[in-house]
């Protein structure tokens, strides 16, 4: 039976490799679906450059230190306070060169011995303050960084494939990693600078204007030139760090990749070419590196000079007013100990702009993943709907395709407008060449995209109004690459329900035929399968992750391309797990190998962006349809 149904999918990439429904998109790349060799749109996915609301910014920084405002509060009076502590030293050396000296001279050394007790206690006073600042600083750091970390992992899980199909894995990596240590550097270390100048440039200014006028409006008009070299860091360095957070974040890319496709990379001899690209990128970082700490050169070379020049004219003056008798010696004393204590945090509050456009910068990255929102998103809790109660003996649920329209955001329509049922308890193999759309279909069963227009329906209940966990337990897929975590075997079936017991899981792994396989690992269930289940074979992955879905129990099952990538006897061992895994319930089989499709009770047949033939197996093969040519030319085969 031919049906007219147009479901026209992505562009075919001519070098992709056969198994696999259109061109998946590579590590960095932009939208799902986009032809090759195409030029690229001006996506911010691809420049790293994820849109943000105005003042995104500050608000994830005003809501990471909002809940810990006491012990904020806490830390600034204690470094209030130490401040006002360290300040009081040039003070008692003023008052013991104009009182203390002159008193020694009369045989009175008291004056002289209280100067240096009132000393050491500020600087004993000054130490515990300090101390107490770091650790209560230390802890406000810390639970900041907690925060930001949880918050950027508990997102990137919340937003939908589409999104990890456009933003890369390395990406997250780096905004979780280096943009977040940028900000434990500014909390740490640049915070406190930041304030020590600022309260210091407080003090010091009201104590010097208190010791003598003249001086003290001096040192304030130095302050001008200083704050315009502030000005013109920030808007220089502002743009570098954003481009060093980008470059970084392009290394860290790069490797990942690298690392997690080590084998094709050893086998097509890519080592010579990764590094050469590889290079470029770090070459690029260390170009944006270098010119961040070229323009921190500048300006700590002329805040030095300004600093310098100003504490010259002011010792030259005040030597002068000294001598004429204008000006007592201590009181000049105490004010040039008191501007070199005021500029000499200058530097420090050039560390402090630097680790500020850093964490600006990283924390501009950082709010900008945060203000992404799912594509597929959860209904509210009011307009969510549960599924109908199965009746007792019921296989599987009903699948329903209502005028569903698609089309990736880039543009360009992936599947017009069409229609599509699948009785509750039927087995629906689809086949097809790559890229005719197979893989689409199966997505937007799973809800890994929404439909553009139209509707799919389970039981009459639209995926969009069913709560996310209430989908999953309905729902369930099995990838072609099937998915372990590191962990036991036993973990990794537990995933299909997290509160089973360990008889149950054993009991899905024997239905399934994984039973045997398993217990000749050396710790048998709880052996660890390690990074991707790299311990066991393909065929053992794939039955775990079928004694995975069996364990979950869904009412429809997706299995997309599960054999395409096995052995004859991997293949074999699955298509027998497989008539186990699908007895009873609704199921979507995404067949690469046609072997596969000998267990469906019906055939949809795509091609060309078409659903060009549907009927049950039997039926199609006595044919003279395309699914005819491609069993006999498969059977041909198997023959030879």
């Amino acid at each position: 039976m031919t049906s007219s149904t147009s479901v026209r999918e992505k562009p075919v990439d001519p070098e992709e490799p056969a198994g696999s429904d259109g061109p998946e998109p590579p590590e960095g790349s932009g939208e799902p679906g986009r032809p090759t060799g195409s030029p690229a749109p001006d996506d911010p996915f691809d420049k790293d450059e994820l849109p943000a609301p105005p003042g995104a910014t500050r608000a994830l920084l005003r809501s990471l230190l909002s809940p810990l405002r006491g012990r904020v509060t806490l830390a600034a009076v204690l470094l209030l306070v130490q401040q006002a502590v360290v300040q009081a030293g040039p003070l008692l050396v003023a008052y013991a060169i104009d009182r203390g000296v002159p008193a020694v001279r009369a045989d009175d050394y008291g004056p002289l011995i209280a100067v240096g007790i009132g000393y050491l206690c500020c600087a004993g006073a000054s130490g515990a303050l300090q101390y107490a600042f770091i650790i209560a600083s230390a802890r406000v750091n810390q639970d900041v960084l907690l925060d930001l970390r949880g918050r950027i992992f508990r997102h990137a899980q919340a937003l939908s494939v589409d999104f990890h199909e456009r933003y890369t894995s390395g990406r997250l990596i780096s905004r979780s990693t280096t943009d977040v240590e940028s900000l434990r550097e500014l909390l740490s270390e640049g915070l406190q600078e930041l304030i020590t100048v600022l309260l210091s440039f407080v003090y010091i200014s009201a104590m010097l204007l208190w010791l003598d006028l003249g001086l003290g409006a001096v040192a304030v008009a130095s302050f001008v030139p200083l704050y315009l070299l502030v000005r013109l860091y920030q808007r220089r360095a502002g743009r570098m760090f954003r481009d060093r957070s980008t470059a970084i974040a392009a290394v860290i890319v790069k490797f990942a990749e690298t690392m997690n496709g080590i084998r094709p990379v050893r086998a097509f001899r890519r080592e010579r070419a990764n590094d050469a690209e590889f290079g470029a990128l770090n070459q690029r970082h260390e170009r944006t590196n270098g010119d961040a700490m070229l323009e921190m050169a500048r300006y700590v070379v002329g805040s030095r000079l300004v600093a310098n020049t100003a504490v010259a004219a002011i010792v030259l003056w005040g030597a002068q007013r000294v001598a004429d008798g204008g000006l007592a010696l201590g009181v000049l004393a105490a004010s040039v100990l008191y501007l070199r204590r005021l500029y000499d945090p200058i530097d420090r509050l050039g560390m402090f702009l630097n680790s500020y456009q850093s964490a600006a910068a990283s924390l501009e990255k950082v709010a900008g993943l945060l203000a992404q929102t799912p594509a597929v998103p959860e209904p509210a809790s009011a307009a969510a709907r549960p599924l109908p109660v199965l009746a007792s003996g019921r296989p599987g649920r009903e699948v329903r395709f209502d005028g569903v329209r698609f089309a990736y955001r880039t543009g360009g329509e992936v599947l017009p407008r069409f229609d599509l049922t699948l009785p509750a308890g039927q087995t629906v193999a689809v086949v097809g060449s790559t890229g005719a759309g197979k893989s689409t279909l199966a997505k937007l069963l799973a809800r890994f995209y929404d439909p553009t227009d139209g509707r799919v329906l389970l039981d009459g209940v639209d995926l969009r109004e069913l709560a996310g966990a209430e989908l999953r337990r309905g729902v369930v897929m099995v990838t072609q690459e099937a998915f372990l975590f590191s962990g036991t075997v036993a973990e990794n079936i537990a995933i299909g329900r997290p509160d089973a017991t360990r008889e149950d899981v054993e009991r899905a792994a024997e239905a399934i035929g994984a039973h045997e396989f398993i217990l000749s690992l050396p710790d048998g269930y709880d052996t660890d399968v390690r990074k991707r289940g790299g311990r066991i074979s393909a065929g053992q992955r794939q039955l775990v992750a079928f004694a995975r879905a069996l364990l979950a129990d869904p009412a429809v099952l997706i299995l997309d391309e599960a054999t395409s990538s096995l052995d004859i006897p991997g293949e074999r061992a699955v298509q027998r797990a497989m008539h186990t895994v699908l007895r009873g319930r609704t199921a979507v089989v995404i067949a690469h190998r046609l072997s596969t499709v000998e267990i469906a009770d019906r055939v949809l047949v795509m091609a060309d962006g078409r659903i060009v033939e549907d009927g049950s197996p039997d039926a199609l093969i006595a044919g003279t349809g395309e699914f005819a040519d491609l069993h006999r030319a498969w059977r041909d085969s198997v023959v030879s």
